[in-house]
């Protein structure tokens, strides 16, 4: 579902999939082969979302925020994410369940462990790999990585027209 909210209407790129069980409201802005999979919900309504090209938003997690939120290009935020962040850099990706809390900042090439906790007002440099409750930098993201961060989303390509042809 994509609606107005307070005289906002979400700005959706013609080339991003959003799957029909998605919610999304309000001021929110979604890049150019972006993909919302099932059960996201994006929430601008409180202040803007943007989220820019080649971005991934898995099953079953909530963006919504209290100050204005970007979303870089080519990131991934796995499955059930809560993400109430300022900033996402691009080529990150952001493990299953985890939780990014307001205000908190994460870099460019960035690894977020499944389950981590992102404290509030958190600020993440570029290349970390952070992990636990509360998150911890363990350690920098190595140049494979770095690599792979650059390419995953292009195995999601396909799958947008697979499930525009099923009608999902």
């Amino acid at each position: 579902m994509i609606k107005a909210f307070d005289g906002k209407q979400p700005r959706i790129s013609e080339s991003a999939y959003i799957c029909q069980t998605a919610y999304i409201i309000g001021d929110v802005q979604i890049g150019e082969q972006s993909g919302i999979w099932p059960g996201v919900v994006i929430r601008g309504d409180f202040a803007s979302i943007k989220i820019g090209r080649r971005t991934i938003i898995e099953d079953n997690c909530v963006v919504h925020c209290g100050t204005p939120m970007e979303i870089g290009d080519n990131v991934i935020v796995g499955h059930s994410v809560v993400l109430h962040g300022k900033k996402i850099g691009n080529n990150t990706l952001i493990g299953n369940n985890a939780t990014i809390l307001d205000n908190s900042e994460i870099g460019e090439y960035c690894v977020i462990g499944a389950g981590c906790l992102v404290s509030q007002g958190m600020k993440i440099p570029d290349r970390s790999f952070v992990v636990g409750v509360p998150g911890k930098i363990q350690g920098e993201v190595k140049s494979a990585v770095m690599k792979r961060l650059e390419s995953g989303n292009r195995s999601y390509l396909a799958f947008f027209e697979k499930y525009r042809k099923a009608g999902i």
